[in-house]
């Protein structure tokens, strides 16, 4: 969850990261950065992030985003 939340930190460095629930909902994460959040979560985890899984409530919060990336770690 560390390098996830130093991913996060890097894209938004001006957001509370790791306490923040609503980085999609409240719009800390646009649609720019979520681009850059996905390719740079696949580069490090090694994951392919379908287009489906590309909802809110998957990358709300940094645990939202480590089970995505668990559940796709356990698909492949």
């Amino acid at each position: 969850m560390n390098e996830i939340l130093e991913i996060l930190e890097e894209i938004l460095p001006n957001v509370d990261c790791a306490g923040c629930e609503t980085l999609v909902d409240d719009g800390y994460l646009t649609s720019f950065e979520l681009v850059r959040l996905v390719t740079e979560l696949g580069d490090a985890f090694d994951v392919a992030i379908p287009a489906s899984q590309i909802v809110p409530e998957n990358f709300n919060s940094v645990q939202a985003i480590d089970a995505l990336i668990k559940r796709l770690e356990g698909e492949e």
